[in-house]
């Protein structure tokens, strides 16, 4: 039986060739399983983290230091980016976060990274997968 063509769409925050941190959308394709479940194929991951941020948290800007995928469990989440964009994330959204430091670069906060922070009037609630 062939499967109908779906796919995933992977949000990903990854540093660029400039070194600054970008989002890009790719699809992931859901070739597994059957038409009432259509799964992708088995991702590695290297264990997980849930994290707690009370309401009013901010990070500085950071560059992510191992590849992961960020889980919205609860309340909303705000990656902002050097060019001064940004994106709200909520509950049920992800993005897979690998805005790592380049190579032989010594952490620039003018240049690389992003920070991140809780939105709204709940905490924020989320879960971390390694790749």
């Amino acid at each position: 039986m062939t499967l109908p063509v779906a796919s995933f769409t992977q949000v990903t925050l990854l540093t660029d060739s400039d070194g600054r941190a970008r989002f890009r959308e790719s699809p992931i394709a859901l070739t597994e399983g059957k038409p009432q479940a259509l799964l992708s194929p088995l991702l590695p991951s290297g264990g997980l983290q849930l994290r707690r941020s009370p309401v009013g948290f901010r990070s500085e800007f950071h560059c992510t230091g191992d590849p992961q995928w960020v889980f919205i469990l609860r309340g909303q989440m705000e990656i902002g980016l050097q060019d001064g964009s940004s994106r709200l994330f909520g509950p049920g959204e992800h993005f897979f976060s690998a805005d790592t430091l380049p190579a032989g670069a010594s952490f620039d906060a003018q240049v690389h990274g992003h920070w991140s922070r809780q939105v709204g009037p709940d905490p924020l609630e989320t879960l971390f997968v390694r790749a």
